[in-house]
């Protein structure tokens, strides 16, 4: 890890972050969890909101795909995702769900402001996004997909929009 010159934990916590969060709602695989933890660190995520059903952290399952992440990265647990929601907004966050809806805008297309901060929610494996969620989000965003397949896994499409985003708020340290 020192040749590929990784942060400390202490010094993650003390690194500026991206403006973004995660939203898990109701996410029922461990191993999605630990992936959004794990993906998060390695972007700088703010902090993962895990909503309703979904595990919490110290779990078996999520360690073993977080990787240590659980530490590095803040989290906090809502009995429901609309409070979550609720949270966000009046901390001023845009509330953008990854769902396929007759109104998402592929992602490719959206282009985040710099200046604002950003909620990302993934919904549960198999119903998606709910759909009370849905209608409090200021944006539907979906990734477009060319095969036989109507979604991805939660975990990918993590890391897609997280990558994205990192991208396009150009939230990319030059020297990684």
């Amino acid at each position: 890890m020192e040749e590929l010159n990784r942060l400390t934990v202490e010094e993650y916590k003390k690194k500026d972050k991206a403006p973004l969060v995660i939203v898990l709602d109701n996410v029922r695989s461990l191993n999605n969890v630990g992936s959004a933890f794990r993906t998060s660190d390695a972007f700088l995520i703010k902090k993962i909101y895990l909503c309703g059903i979904t595990g919490k952290p110290p779990h078996r399952e999520i360690q073993k795909t977080a990787l240590g992440a659980t530490e590095s990265v803040d989290w906090e647990y809502f009995d429901n995702t609309l409070a979550a929601i609720k949270n966000l907004k009046e901390n001023g966050y845009i509330i953008c769900s990854f769902e396929q809806t007759d109104q998402s805008v592929p992602l490719h297309t959206f282009t985040p402001k710099k200046e604002r901060d950003y909620a990302l929610i993934f919904g549960n494996e198999v119903f998606g996004v709910e759909e009370s969620i849905i209608r409090e989000s200021d944006q539907v965003i979906e990734i477009p997909q060319l095969g036989t397949k109507h979604s991805l896994n939660v975990s990918v499409s993590m890391g897609i929009a997280i990558w994205d985003f990192t991208v396009k708020l150009d939230n990319i340290d030059s020297k990684a």
